[in-house]
């Protein structure tokens, strides 16, 4: 038996209960992992809600580190005893789980576990957002809304170092703060001021060459006012609400531009795609490109609270829950 958060019906944070679940062995091609951080993303809030919907009662969580206990058959490439970090199907929050190996990586001992919870769902999504999306370049004008956000930060952080010009919109001065510590070279109080107007004022009318918008209804379709013609709009969350259908023409209005809805999921679907993405994260953590700041945490029992300050919007940077 473990204790694990679980969900019996979509609802508001009330809906995560503590429980004693039970853990069988690891089946073919699994791992099992002894948790020792588990990384809390916006997903789970869409999960939890129903909004992306899973097979109930489930236990929710995408992103975790820790050890390896027990080993299925036909698993090669890990060991028990090795620390390993994973993004993969449902069941982080949770003392240990079983998991697909094709799913883990090894984890370097340099990496905390802490560090290695929140690296893999928002490291990888930076680093496909970045380097296989838009691909930034030295050069390129950057606007990534909600900058000073888990994902956010990360992305300041990594179009800084790739040279890019970093336009990041915030909630608050204290955001502000932190999203230029991050790397941005500009912030825009985007509920004070007309974040379409300022791109235009900080670029002296040239606009960007992508927009990279986690936030979804409250900053569309603004954000394609800050796009010069042929740029690329990102949507890659929905913090304030999902984008409501809108005429594909307004994308030929404003400059040919294009727009794309990815999933890290889509990305990381083959293996060897995983592996070299990973690898590339670690490689820019390495160089110092990118700073995993330690996350809060939390113990995994309050896991209904920390949901309530995420949708609020109250947090800044990454999160994890401890078993």
């Amino acid at each position: 038996m473990v204790k694990a958060i679980r969900v019996h019906r979509p609802g508001g944070p009330e809906a995560l209960q503590l429980e004693e679940v039970d853990l069988a062995a690891p089946g073919p091609g699994e791992v099992q992992i002894r948790q020792k951080a588990i990384g809390v993303n916006y997903i789970d809030v869409y999960r939890r809600t129903g909004a992306y919907p899973a097979e109930l009662p489930f236990i929710p969580g995408h992103e975790g580190a820790g050890q390896i206990v027990a080993v299925g058959e036909g698993v090669d490439d890990f060991d028990v005893g090795d620390r390993v970090a994973y993004v993969g199907a449902l069941g982080g929050y949770s003392e240990a789980r079983n998991i697909a190996a094709d799913s883990v990586i090894h984890l370097p001992k340099s990496v905390g576990y802490e560090q290695g919870a929140v690296m893999m769902l928002k490291g990888l999504t930076a680093q496909y957002l970045l380097r296989r999306t838009f691909r930034v370049k030295k050069g390129h004008r950057v606007l990534i809304h909600a900058g000073a956000g888990g994902v956010g930060q990360l992305l300041c952080q990594w179009a800084r170092a790739l040279g890019a010009k970093v336009i990041a919109t915030v909630g608050s001065p204290e955001k502000a703060e932190i999203a230029l510590k991050a790397g941005a070279q500009h912030t825009i109080l985007y509920r004070e001021e007309n974040f379409a107007e300022r791109v235009k004022e900080i670029t002296r009318g040239r606009l960007c060459d992508v927009v990279y918008d986690g936030v979804g209804r409250a900053t569309f379709p603004a954000s394609l006012d800050c796009l010069a013609p042929l740029g690329m709009f990102v949507s890659f969350g929905s913090a304030s609400g999902p984008i409501e259908a809108f005429d594909i023409n307004l994308l030929a209005q404003k400059g040919s531009l294009y727009a794309t809805r990815p999933s890290l999921f889509t990305y990381i679907a083959k293996r060897d795609d995983y592996e070299d993405m990973a690898e590339d994260l670690l490689h820019a953590i390495k160089r110092g490109h990118l700073t995993i700041e330690a996350p809060q945490s939390f113990p995994l029992a309050e896991a209904a609270r920390v949901h309530a300050a995420l949708e609020s919007r109250q947090t800044a940077g990454s999160m994890v829950l401890i078993p």
